[in-house]
């Protein structure tokens, strides 16, 4: 497998999978959160600095295979010309005569911008474009017609650059055109960027050289959602803390009352089965013991506090309490490697956000004790940096549903198309 630090751009053009799926305002269409544009920057600038140029590909939102001014790449392009001090210019559509045109006649250290990938059906391989009311046979003959015009759609992506470059850690998990199908045109000319590399070296420092004890986190509404990783971690942690809504289907699959807190009654044989597993393996396992409720899931609901076990009728569990705040924070603070996946409320409600907050903190501080700290997903995230807490963690993950599955111990197209020749 290729090394990018040893790589030599020099007179070549290098097209680059980037995630730019930023933010958008909704009035002005301008980035509010140029995160993912800046991880993407030490891969871009070294092909310039090698003296290569650069072909930037990437996704934005979901337009479903239909050209959309909201969805257009062009609303990135100022954050990304600030960014890199210098004028990019924007290809109208990613493939085609005009893309085509613009690649060749690239100088080096240029930087081309492609129109968003997926207002082509042809990036995901999904028939958006077929009617709702269509027959199976149909629904076969156009899914045979897709996968024929995706080999040609990335045939002509491959055809604007000498070397493919994937650095969009956050799509690693899809078997995109761009993601997965470009780097067989590239035989020992493919390679991961500085991010994914990151990513990579970060998630499986966690998953194969964790410094003891292990604390893993677990957050979120369902418990379906988190299984898989959750049955790897138990091979591996010391401690696995559970929050977020997924708490009370474990509280009932315990006996306890819940009132109206989301649940899932199909899998309370699940939730002791996982209960039971911990036990066996010798793996502590903290669920909250109390609970800040609510009597409507809105923002200016009232609220009263309560033991997780004892949620009154009519009542829902929205954010973790003070005691359970005190016992994941002890947990944490005896790590020396932390997971975190998931907020332990309804964190975008500033009512039910303190749990999060505090678990942020609590990883924060572990981290500045020595403990090596991996945070991913979206809330989780959101969290770190509502509270100017990025710098205090070890990692922290661009990819959320690309670091659940890699931590769940799949294989992700994006990397095995590169990790594989």
């Amino acid at each position: 497998m290729i090394d990018i630090e040893k790589y030599n751009f020099a007179g070549k053009k290098a097209i680059i999978r980037v995630d730019f799926n930023v933010p958008l305002d909704k009035q002005t269409l301008s980035v509010t959160d140029d995160t993912r544009i800046r991880g993407a920057l030490s891969t871009i600038q070294k092909v310039l600095a090698d003296g290569g140029s650069a072909i930037l590909m990437s996704h934005l939102g979901r337009p479903n295979g239909q050209h959309s001014d909201r969805y257009s790449l062009r609303h990135v392009l100022s954050a990304l010309e600030a960014h890199l001090k210098q004028h990019v210019i924007f290809a109208p559509d990613c493939v085609g005569s005009q893309a085509q045109q613009m690649a060749q006649a690239l100088q080096p250290k240029q930087v081309l911008l492609l129109e968003n990938l997926r207002f082509h059906e042809e990036e995901e391989g999904k028939p958006y474009s077929l009617a709702d009311d269509a027959t199976d046979e149909q629904r076969k003959q156009a899914k045979a017609a897709l996968k024929e015009r995706q080999k040609q759609f990335t045939a002509n992506l491959a055809a604007l650059a000498d070397c493919y470059v994937n650095d969009a850690f956050g799509t690693a998990h899809r078997a995109h055109a761009s993601t997965a199908l470009i780097a067989n045109h590239f035989k020992n000319n493919s390679m991961f960027g500085f991010l994914i590399n990151s990513e990579l070296k970060a998630m499986d420092r966690v998953l194969n050289a964790a410094q003891k004890p292990f604390v893993a986190i677990m957050g979120g509404a369902k418990v379906s959602d988190k299984i898989m990783l959750i049955e790897n971690l138990l091979n591996r942690v010391d401690t696995l803390i559970i929050g977020g809504g997924m708490t009370y289907t474990f509280i009932k699959a315990q006996g306890g009352q819940i009132g109206r807190s989301l649940c899932e009654d199909d899998k309370l044989e699940l939730a002791r089965e996982i209960l039971r597993k911990a036990q066996d393996k010798g793996v502590r396992l903290l669920l909250p013991v109390d609970a800040v409720n609510a009597d409507a899931f809105e923002a200016n609901a009232n609220t009263q506090p309560s033991a997780i076990n004892q949620t009154p009728d009519g009542w829902m569990g929205l954010d973790i309490g003070t005691k359970t705040i005190e016992l994941f924070s002890e947990a944490i603070a005896q790590a020396k490697t932390v997971l975190w996946n998931g907020p332990m409320g309804v964190f975008e409600m500033e009512q039910f956000a303190r749990g999060t907050s505090a678990i942020a903190q609590a990883v924060a501080r572990a981290t500045a004790n020595g403990a090596f700290s991996l945070v991913g997903g979206g809330d989780s995230v959101a969290a770190v940096n509502r509270n100017g807490l990025a710098s205090s963690i070890s990692y922290v993950s661009t990819g959320g549903g690309a670091m659940l599955e890699y931590m769940e111990g799949k294989q992700l197209p994006g990397i095995s198309a590169i990790r594989e020749q």
